[in-house]
């Protein structure tokens, strides 16, 4: 596959993804966010068709292809106002880490779940006083015989409580330096010293945030995913994908908001004409479906140069893609409020929470300042500022 034209079997499933998207909407996930329920109708019959799980290999259940087609999923269920962000956590990063990592037993016991829809896992990385500086994590996992015993606290973490388990980034000491390393640990939502309190967000979304604490919470051996030695590599593999899916969730954002300008725009008439058929109008939105098209390029090849196992190439992509549409989603949404006037304020048109909403996608998972650092040193060799 060429990362600038899509694949016949790609369309394919962008189409019928959108179909899908279609039949539950905006207003399915509006009901969801308002109940303070969780989009479960769509998670199942998307797991059941196939979607949820099309990055994870076939032996286990999974659809054999890649990020790029996991991100086509999102991107097509956010263009149609009902965007499940667990996508990103629980087969993007959970699954991509545990099918690259893990061990026959742990992708025997994970993968096929994560795959169906039946099973989910969270992710647990950010934390109170780290924020983007993953260096700087002070959750640790000690050996006490064969087990391991994991302390520390996390911060927005999406989803705990409907995950199965969360995949919690911890330190352990390295024997021969004496420094710490980030390894990963499946803890069950279950586990004995693992709490979890919900933040209360002016986020509009199904996805609930939570503040973790483990306490002394113990492990078995296999908790561990991979090589104990491995490091940020583990990591990073996990991270990259997150980057793409962010980017096709601030994509299908967009693209929601902008179609109902669009529409909006052609049908209302103040004058003799639609407001469309000002230029004062149809220009911004002309220049936000340039920015999003452009930031979905990105996207593309970033997918591309990951699932083709080019994890360097992947990071400097996936980073620009999340930044790119990030920036275009916020300007998007903005756009599309504007030219609804006072309507694009109303629930009726359902626009005004995305405002918050595209915010995130300049936030999380990583600032869009942390992403100029990155490719200020790693991509242009300017000396580091911190």
């Amino acid at each position: 596959m060429s990362p600038v034209t899509e694949t016949d079997e790609h369309k394919a499933l962008r189409s019928a993804v959108a179909a899908l998207g279609k039949r539950y909407g905006r207003e399915y996930m509006t009901k969801a966010i308002a109940e303070g329920g969780h989009p479960d109708e769509l998670w199942a019959e998307a797991g059941k068709l196939g979607y949820l799980g099309v990055n994870l290999p076939e032996e286990y259940g999974g659809g054999g292809g890649g990020i790029a087609e996991l991100s086509i999923v999102l991107e097509e269920l956010g263009a149609a106002g009902c965007p499940l962000l667990m996508l990103v956590v629980s087969p993007a990063i959970c699954g991509t880490v545990i099918a690259r990592f893990g061990t026959e037993e742990q992708k025997r016991t994970w993968l096929p779940g994560l795959s169906d829809g039946t099973r989910t896992m969270a992710f647990g990385i950010t934390e109170p006083d780290a924020g983007s500086n993953s260096h700087r994590i002070t959750t640790t996992a000690r050996r006490d015989g064969t087990d391991w015993v994991l302390t520390g606290r996390k911060v927005f973490i999406s989803g705990v409580d409907i995950a199965d388990a969360t995949l919690v980034v911890g330190r352990t000491e390295d024997a021969r330096t004496g420094s710490l390393k980030p390894c990963l640990f499946i803890v069950p939502r279950d586990a004995e010293g693992f709490g979890r309190r919900q933040i209360d967000m002016e986020l509009s979304s199904a996805e609930k945030q939570f503040e973790l604490t483990l306490d002394e919470v113990r492990l078995p051996a296999d908790a561990l995913v991979g090589d104990e030695d491995a490091g940020l590599l583990q990591l990073f593999a996990g991270l990259n994908p997150e980057r793409v899916m962010t980017a096709a969730f601030a994509i299908g954002m967009g693209r929601f908001a902008l179609a109902r300008a669009v529409e909006y725009a052609r049908d209302r008439t103040v004058w003799k004409a639609p407001i469309g058929a000002h230029q004062a109008v149809a220009h911004p939105l002309a220049q936000a479906h340039i920015e999003l098209e452009l930031a979905r390029l990105m996207m593309q090849k970033a997918a591309y140069l990951y699932d083709a196992g080019d994890d360097v190439g992947a990071g400097e992509a996936a980073n620009m893609a999340k930044y790119a549409a990030g920036e275009a989603c916020v300007r998007a949404v903005d756009q599309a409020v504007h030219t609804l006037g006072g309507n694009g304020l109303t629930r009726e048109f359902g626009l005004a929470s995305l405002i918050t909403a595209a915010r995130v996608s300049r936030i999380a998972p990583v600032s869009r300042e942390m992403i100029l650092n990155y490719v200020s040193h790693q991509t242009l060799g300017l000396p580091k500022s911190y």
